[in-house]
């Protein structure tokens, strides 16, 4: 802790405060850059689904041109935040959120073992990524974006894309095709640099306003907890300051944008730390990068909102937040 002073003390010595500096320099960026995530084909992002799935969703996320790894994992934790038993009260099941009636029809034995289980991962995620491409069969020959009319489809139904001659325009379906094209962003290894937002920079200022403030564990900063914090919950308040609702938990924050890597980091993306470097859903901590190798963070129990290292041997990766990207997260994973 002592050092990450020292390495602030020497910025102000400048004559600006460290933060107010990587402020200034964010809105510049934000203002110069040009292009964002591109790119057709989306591999995984790293640990972005949990290493007993990876496998499966890279092998079936290439089943056919409509669909790609990064989508198929954002259709899953839509669906069911990789949970192979989660169960809806519309008796939607598995890790795919199957009804019994789609189940019978488009189920198939993904692993060759002879039976056909909604409830194993290894035969829901092929049957996922097999009814997308059955969907978008059946809207081959529709104008537009194969991509989008087949999510269209899974929402509104194939006939509703063929009558329209592309996305209907019903507001569920819209909203799902932008929800699960904008979530593909956050499961998919960026192509190209990924832009920062201006927003960035006053989450920054936030945080920083909250240096010393001592940590409590579920603390959301409210008059009840004392203005208190824990990690994701100061996260979540710095850009909430900012318009933009993040979930409560770390690991869930992990998927409200796409990922630059340590050499891209910009200040604002989100920082996060886990045991388990495979698997997204593993993740423990989170802290807002302030530029130098440097965060914000509320570290632990006894502990104080404070500058810290990234550069640990728990290091998972990065987040940069989007509007977009905070907005398509599920309610509940």
């Amino acid at each position: 802790m002592r050092k990450a002073w020292l390495v602030a003390g020497a910025v102000l010595g400048a004559g600006l405060s460290f933060v107010m500096l990587l402020v200034v320099g964010v809105y510049v960026v934000a203002g110069n850059l040009a292009s964002g995530v591109g790119g057709a084909t989306k591999a995984l992002a790293k640990g972005a689904v949990p290493a007993a799935y990876s496998g499966l969703v890279q092998k079936w996320g290439n089943l056919c041109p409509a669909i790609n790894p990064a989508l198929l994992a954002a259709q899953l934790y839509q669906e069911s935040g990789f949970n192979p038993r989660a169960q809806s009260a519309a008796a939607a099941q598995g890790i795919a959120q199957f009804i019994p009636g789609t189940w019978a029809t488009h189920g198939i034995d993904g692993d060759g073992d002879g039976d056909r289980d909604v409830w194993d991962p290894n035969d829901a995620i092929p049957s996922a990524a097999s009814y997308d491409c059955k969907l978008a069969s059946y809207v081959k020959d529709v104008p537009g974006d194969a991509t989008r009319n087949m999510l269209a489809s899974y929402n509104a139904g194939a006939y509703a894309v063929i009558k329209y001659g592309g996305v209907p325009p019903y507001k569920e379906t819209q909203n799902y095709v932008k929800t699960i094209t904008t979530l593909e962003e956050s499961f998919a290894a960026p192509v190209t640099r990924v832009d920062p937002s201006e927003q960035a920079a006053a989450a920054i200022t936030y945080a920083q306003n909250k240096l010393g403030t001592p940590y409590l564990w579920g603390g959301d900063g409210t008059a009840q907890d004392g203005g208190r914090f824990d990690c994701s919950g100061l996260t979540k308040a710095a850009y909430e300051s900012v318009g933009v609702t993040l979930p409560r938990v770390a690991n869930d924050q992990w998927n409200a944008g796409p990922h630059p890597a340590r050499d891209e980091l910009l200040p604002g993306d989100l920082v996060f730390f886990s045991d388990d470097l495979t698997n997204s859903r593993a993740i423990r901590h989170v802290g807002i990068y302030v530029g130098g190798g440097y965060m914000i963070d509320a570290p632990r129990t006894g502990a104080v909102i404070r500058f810290d290292p990234i550069d640990t041997p728990d290091y998972f990766g990065a987040t940069r937040v989007t509007e977009d990207g905070a907005k398509a997260l599920p309610t509940t994973v």
